[in-house]
This record gives structure tokens, C-alpha cells and sequence, in this order.
């Protein structure tokens, strides 16, 4: 048997981080054994579906690697289907026409209540074989009456649901719509899928799933239903808890790797280890193992994974990404010094890719101003002399290398008899804005000698003012 698993979202909003791991998860399972992975966008909802989230969700999975072998397939190209199998359901009395009015629908639910019972369908249109004036009907699926579901869930356990606690569910509305329990059961089984592998807010359907493709003679796939996720405040993951588009991540500075290195811990886990390369979580991920309880969406870890990651990579790979963020702040990386040599200075100071750019900036566009506290504590009158030593040795230097800089600052220093930070700092501070940057000789180097020249005039000027005003 060919494993074949399936992710499903409905392009009605954004991909989210919950949706994500589900597909995760799916893909996970097709890898690890061989299989196939499917992708279907499930779009029947012809009001909120929309162009724009259907492709959010296919940029979505491009951005994370999550390729699909077959698919995209839309649930509107395939209508003709779902009403051939409802046609069918009905040759077979497995189905029937319901001429219950809305009215009838909630008397019904609130005679249930009073009695203080599951509000359900009560079947009164079963036998019925007369269509109703003036209403134009829904079409039930005939459930079971008998008997039980059992689910054997690879992650729930053995989960057994009374046929008699489930009503006959609709299959296509009075628009002649299918609904979405049919339409999913109708692509399951035409799609060959073997694992179904889905948040457990699914779970209330499956045994109404597995009754459906039992009337059409079809092969039940295995069920996964995995536990949701919460936000820090035990509550479920959403737009409060900043929940947003996994695209977003991408527009924060996060690597794909890294949230799905995160995700995949999100309610699994293989010892105390807590970083895996792809090709590691194929090899070692397990649906069996996947957590039965809901898991918490910590931001600071995935934040610390994604340091990992960023100090990990390539510099290749980062400068790729970073000079995207480098453009958003309107900087053109080919414009200054090599991008690699930025990236290996940086890449172990940011959390994200958006921070590295941040802090890289000054080493290609000069600053407005320098940072209050930096300043007061570091461009004092005492830094005077030391930063008129240091801009005339630096103005001789020929060759500009972090080596000759390096050299060059420490000369400055043993010939001012002062500690080396005494001259670092002070020219750190006037060379970068602020008190925190790459080592003071590689720092020189990547800004520039006309740059570095220019901020320490800027820097003794403002020196300058200081005692001015003391």
C-alpha cells in the first residue's frame, strides 16, 4: 500500500501557524514512508473563499518546502462529482429530501434542550416521500441508528462514537451545494487517501465521515487527530496572541527551517534534542508519538531556534534573505562592502533576519543622530584627544583591512598610554551611532574609510558642543 496523505485547507483566510503544522505533520508521514502528498484547497464556501488566500496558502507552503506531489485540486472543479454521489446515495435510499423549515429546525432543538438532550435531527423526513409546497429541501444522509464508530486514532487511541448520538447530517443544501462532510468524504476516497491527518476540532465529523464512506463501499482511511494549539494564556492560538499569517514570519525575519523546526516540536518530541534538520525529522517524526494533549505556542523559543538557525546556515543562504530586508529599509546591498563579509560579522548578534538589518545599517548609510546613552557615557570631553589621535592615524591608513585597523587602533592606544577600550569605544560610538557593533577593526572595515571619517567629525563636533555647553 502507497501511503497517500492530504492536506485540505480552506483559502478563507490566512494560513496559519495551526494549519501549518498539520501540513507538516501530513508531509512528515508521506516522506517518512515513501508516500504521497497531496494538496487540496477546498473552496465551496463561495462567500468567504477568495483568489487572494489561495495563494497565500500556495506561497505559504512554497516559502516552507512543503512540496506537494499532486495538486493543487479545487473542490469547485469537481461539483459534477458530488452531485453524482449524492444522486447515487438517493438510488440507494441511502439519502432523502428534508422539507423541514427553519422554524421546525429550531423548535426542535429547543424541545431537545428542555428535555436536556443533544440538540439533533430527529429524522422526521425519513419516511417521507411527498416534497412539500413553496420549500425547496436539503438532502440527509440516512446515519445508522444502530451500533456504534469505533476510531482506532494514531494519536487519540481507540475513540468509539454511539450511532445514536449522531443525526442525519446534510450532505447538500437546499441550493443544491454539497456540504463540506461529503465533499471531504467524496475526495478522500477518490484521492486515494490512506491518513488522515488533522486538527482534532475535526474529530465530531469523522464518525459521520466514516458512516458516509461505508453507505459508498469505500476503504476507510486511518485518522490522526492532532490536539490544538494555545496560546501562552491557556487559551486557543489566534489573532490576540499574534497568530498571524505564516508569512508573516517570513516578513519578521524568521527562517523556514526554524518555524517548521519549531512546529514539529509543537506536540512531538524525540528525547531532550530540540533542533532537526529536515532530513532528520522524516527519519525520525512518528504520528503514533505526537502528544494527546494541547500543546502552548511559546514565541521566545521559537525566537531562540531561529538564532540557532541563523548561526548555523551558510552565509550564502542568509545573504539571500537579508538582502530582502536590507531593501525594505530601502538600502541596496551591492551599494557597500561584500554582503557575505556583513552576514559573517552579524549573523551570531541578531535573532532574526529584520534585526540583522537593523543593526547593519549604519554600515551603509549614515546615522541622523547617536544614541542618548552611548553617547553621555562614551563621547565625553575625555574622548576628545583620543578621536583627533584616531581620525588622523585612520586617514593615513592605506590599506583599509581589518588586520592594518586592528594595528592601527592598538598603536593609538599604547601611544595615548590608555586601555584599548578607552580608544574602541569612544570611536565605536562615533563610527556606528551606538554602543553595540561587530569587533572595532572589522566594524572600521566594513563601514569605509571616507564613512568612518566623516562620523568621527560628526562625533567631536557634537564633542564639541558638549564642552560648549558645560
Amino acid at each position: 500500500m502507497t501511503v497517500r496523505t492530504r492536506f485540505a485547507p480552506s483559502p478563507t483566510g490566512y494560513l496559519h501557524i495551526g494549519g501549518v503544522r498539520t501540513a507538516l505533520y501530513s508531509w512528515l508521514h508521506a516522506r517518512k514512508h515513501g508516500g504521497r502528498f497531496v494538496l487540496r484547497i477546498e473552496d465551496t464556501d463561495r462567500e468567504r473563499s477568495t483568489e487572494e488566500s489561495v495563494n497565500a496558502i500556495l506561497e505559504g507552503m512554497t516559502w516552507l518546502g512543503l512540496d506537494y506531489d499532486e495538486g493543487p485540486f479545487y473542490q469547485t472543479q469537481r461539483l459534477d462529482r458530488y452531485d453524482e454521489v449524492i444522486q447515487q446515495l438517493l438510488d440507494k435510499n441511502l439519502a432523502y429530501y428534508c422539507y423541514c423549515s427553519r422554524e421546525e429546525l429550531d423548535a426542535m432543538r429547543e424541545q431537545a434542550m428542555a428535555r436536556k438532550e443533544k440538540p439533533r435531527y430527529d429524522g422526521r423526513c425519513r419516511g417521507r416521500s411527498e416534497p412539500r409546497e413553496g420549500v425547496e429541501p436539503v438532502i440527509r444522509f440516512k446515519n445508522p441508528t444502530e451500533g456504534a464508530v469505533v476510531i482506532d486514532d494514531l494519536i487519540k487511541g481507540k475513540v468509539v462514537i454511539s450511532n445514536s448520538e449522531l443525526d442525519d447530517l446534510i450532505i447538500a443544501r437546499s441550493d443544491g451545494t454539497p456540504t463540506y462532510n461529503l465533499t471531504v468524504v467524496v475526495d478522500d476516497w477518490d484521492m486515494g487517501v490512506t491518513h488522515v491527518i488533522r486538527g482534532d476540532d475535526h474529530l465530531n465529523n469523522t464518525p459521520r465521515q466514516i458512516n458516509l464512506l461505508r453507505a459508498l463501499g469505500a476503504e476507510l482511511p486511518t485518522y490522526a487527530h492532532v490536539p490544538m494549539i494555545l496560546g501562552e494564556d491557556g487559551k486557543r492560538l489566534s489573532k490576540r496572541h499574534g497568530a498571524v499569517s505564516v508569512m508573516q514570519y517570513r516578513e519578521d525575519g524568521y527562517l523556514p527551517e526554524a518555524l517548521l523546526n519549531y512546529l514539529v516540536r509543537l506536540g512531538w518530541s524525540h528525547g531532550d534534542r530540540e533542533i532537526f534538520p529536515l532530513d532528520e525529522m522524516i527519519e525520525l517524526f512518528d504520528v503514533s508519538d505526537v502528544n494527546v494533549a494541547a500543546s502552548t505556542f511559546n514565541p521566545d523559543k521559537l525566537l531562540w531556534l531561529n538564532q540557532q538557525y541563523i548561526m548555523a546556515a551558510t552565509p550564502e543562504k542568509i545573504a539571500h534573505h537579508l538582502s530582502i530586508h536590507l531593501g525594505k529599509l530601502g538600502i541596496d546591498p551591492t551599494e557597500g562592502p561584500d554582503i557575505l563579509e556583513v552576514v559573517r560579522a552579524q549573523k551570531e548578534r541578531a535573532q532574526t533576519l529584520v534585526e540583522m538589518a537593523k543593526i547593519s545599517e549604519f554600515i551603509y548609510r549614515d546615522f541622523e543622530a547617536f544614541d542618548e546613552t552611548a553617547a553621555k557615557k562614551n563621547l565625553r570631553p575625555v574622548a576628545r584627544v583620543p578621536l583627533e589621535k584616531m581620525r588622523e592615524a585612520l586617514e593615513a591608513v592605506d590599506d583599509w583591512t581589518p588586520e592594518a585597523l586592528h594595528r592601527t587602533v592598538n598603536q593609538v592606544a599604547e601611544a595615548l598610554e590608555l586601555k584599548m577600550g578607552k580608544v574602541a569605544q569612544p570611536l565605536r560610538v562615533a563610527v556606528v551611532g551606538r554602543a553595540a557593533s561587530p569587533g572595532i577593526d572589522v566594524t572600521l572595515h566594513l563601514v569605509g574609510k571616507a564613512a568612518c571619517l566623516r562620523r568621527i567629525d560628526m562625533a567631536l563636533e557634537f564633542i564639541a558642543q558638549r564642552e560648549a555647553n558645560s
